[in-house]
């Protein structure tokens, strides 16, 4: 039988060139990983600690970055935030790939009144703005992490169910797919036999785009006091805590922005290296 998997990416050796840009965000989200990790090592006090009575200290007065506005250790809150902020966006990345593509698979490979129930329910919920669907559930809820995680996850696993479906039926509508559904293959052997390891590369560039809008959302959250709370250090809350600071020249309420942005901007050039990459690898008969 003559595969015929257009407009996909053919299967490249791990070896494949990386390109330098990836190779760039990697390093730069390496070192960001080790910093937030080895915290309790680098840090000579607690992300709650008081170490000055003075407000918005500057690095000559307090800890080598300053203080913040209530006068503890900067640097301490700054790496301590790291770990919760990166570690919350990434399980919460997870849980919504879980949910948006394994549903997204199903509904697509099954179709008929079930595509159209689950495909209604999913744009019933995009149609609601995210920020305020996000301030109704977690009001009525309460805050919390959990709460937080799952709203979150929720609005972003429909995102990725709209992928997952499209890829499900190109992939679904192919002769590999038909062969494999008249021998009778389930709907689970044909998503992660099938569609799964032909979809894998849009799936990256996408879980890498999904961890970062997770970061900046949940990070809004906090700057509006909605997701992580005090005294837990959060670079959404230190932004929010500090932004008075701006008014003395303090660096309290940017550097925790700086460090949200430079994660942003290492996710995108590994995403955009690797989305290159694939456009570059692509044969002749995989063009449309």
């Amino acid at each position: 039988m003559t595969d015929i998997r257009l407009n996909l990416p053919l299967e490249r050796p791990f070896t494949a060139a990386i390109p330098v840009r990836s190779w760039v965000g990697i390093g730069i989200l390496a070192v960001l990983a080790l910093l937030v990790c080895a915290a309790p090592l680098l840090t000579s006090f607690g992300e709650g600690q008081i170490i000055s009575d003075e407000s918005f200290a500057f690095p000559a007065n307090a800890g080598w970055l300053g203080t913040d506005h209530l006068g503890r250790d900067l640097w301490s809150r700054l790496l301590y935030g790291g770990r919760f902020t990166l570690l919350i966006a990434l399980v919460t990345t997870v849980i919504t790939f879980l949910a948006g593509a394994g549903i997204g698979f199903f509904s697509g490979l099954a179709g008929g009144l079930v595509d159209d129930i689950i495909g209604r329910t999913v744009d019933a919920v995009l149609s609601i703005p995210s920020i305020i669907l996000a301030l109704l559930v977690i009001n009525a809820l309460g805050t919390s992490i959990p709460t937080v995680v799952g709203i979150v996850a929720l609005i972003e696993a429909c995102r990725v169910f709209r992928l997952a479906r499209a890829l499900a039926l190109q992939i679904g509508a192919l002769d590999y797919v038909d062969a494999a559904r008249a021998r009778g293959e389930s709907l689970l052997w044909l998503a992660v036999r099938e569609v799964l390891p032909n979809a894998t590369g849009m799936l990256a560039a996408e879980f890498g785009l999904r961890f970062t809008y997770i970061i900046l959302f949940i990070s809004a959250l906090s700057f509006i006091g909605l997701g992580v709370q005090p005294p837990t250090a959060d670079w959404g809350v230190m932004v929010r805590e500090n932004s008075q600071g701006l008014l003395y020249g303090s660096p309290a309420a940017l550097l925790p922005a700086a460090a949200i942005a430079v994660v942003t901007i290492s996710i995108n050039l590994i995403i955009d290296g690797f989305v290159e990459r694939d456009q570059g690898n692509r044969t002749p008969e995989m063009l449309p």
